[in-house]
């Protein structure tokens, strides 16, 4: 039998995209965006100056399923833009591209970026000149909102970018061109076969994984640095490391004040919305990041068995 969407649930989503111009139906806030692609949708609306509302679907099941019913699409995150739906992810990554996103919510759209300067070494050009195959897909390097790369053959897209380096033509949308200034590609071999290597010196630091041993020793020697626990204020009550704090409002709060050269770790339940919380604080300049590996339930059972498992 079809699921029926809920007219209370309808009219909450039909009152939200009514009242608020731009809204991002998504995993987590603003603030702290609990998957990979509600952070790059964030990323591109902050990218475009663009003020929207932001619904947090995790907290509400009957949100998370209805907006799925309500747009029959079946992923979060989802755009909304004055009261019609513009797509998920991949497709408001695309229109960012093209620059028909800032159209679509009425913004300028920023101006053509000048071609970045790339560096592509002797092995690697090499690399792609084998790899290419004839036809009309070309050789592209795309750079999200997270400095995640994907470099692949595709087709080009309008308001691409052509950038030549040792020989290679090489096309980028306008979003990845700002942060493709002075990225370097190799191809090198390393012990599982050869690959190629890119550096990017615009990325930011990436989070480091922490054991709850190595943690242990960090409180035992008094070393400087906050455990802020991103987890729900009920999963705090059930069980907690002493010295944590919350990251709730007046946690982010307090993490913002810090310098973006502290040591700051992050802690959940088994590691994985830390995770999140660890890479959103790093793209936003925080240099020392860290997330503790398998979260509370690895410190129960190494460190602290007085710690409750759930």
């Amino acid at each position: 039998m079809a699921q029926v969407l809920d007219p209370t649930v309808r009219n909450q989503i039909q009152d939200t995209i009514t009242n608020h111009r731009v809204v991002l139906f998504m995993k987590g806030n603003k603030m702290f965006p609990q998957c990979g692609f509600s952070a790059t949708c964030v990323g591109i609306l902050k990218e475009l100056g663009v003020t929207f509302e932001a619904k947090n679907v995790l907290t509400d099941a009957a949100l998370r399923d209805g907006i799925k019913m309500f747009s029959e699409w079946p992923t979060i995150p989802q755009l909304y833009v004055n009261g019609e739906f513009v797509g998920g992810c991949d497709i408001v990554r695309e229109m960012h591209a093209n620059g028909e996103l800032a159209k679509v919510i009425g913004v300028e759209p920023p101006a053509p970026p000048p071609p970045p300067k790339v560096t592509i070494t002797e092995a690697a050009a090499k690399a792609f000149k084998d790899a290419a195959e004839p036809g009309p897909d070309k050789l592209r390097l795309e750079i999200d909102t997270a400095f995640r790369v994907d470099l692949f053959f595709g087709p080009a897209k309008a308001g691409d970018i052509e950038i030549v380096a040792s020989g290679v033509a090489m096309l980028v949308d306008r979003a990845s061109a700002g942060r493709a200034e002075g990225v370097s590609i190799d191809y090198v071999e390393g012990p599982d076969g050869a690959g190629f290597q890119i550096e990017n010196p615009n990325a930011p630091s990436r989070p480091k994984p922490l054991t709850s041993v190595e943690l242990k020793a960090m409180l035992d020697k008094k070393e400087a640095f906050h455990l802020f626990d991103v987890r729900s204020e009920k999963e705090r009550a059930t069980a907690r490391i002493e010295g944590s704090i919350l990251l709730d409002d007046d946690g982010k709060i307090a993490l913002e004040k810090l310098p973006k050269n502290t040591t700051i770790v992050f802690h959940c339940h088994h590691g994985i919305r830390s995770q999140s919380a660890a890479e959103h604080y790093a793209q936003q300049g925080w240099t020392k990041t860290f997330n503790l590996s398998g979260g509370i339930d690895a410190w129960s059972r190494t460190v602290d068995s007085t710690v409750p498992r759930y």
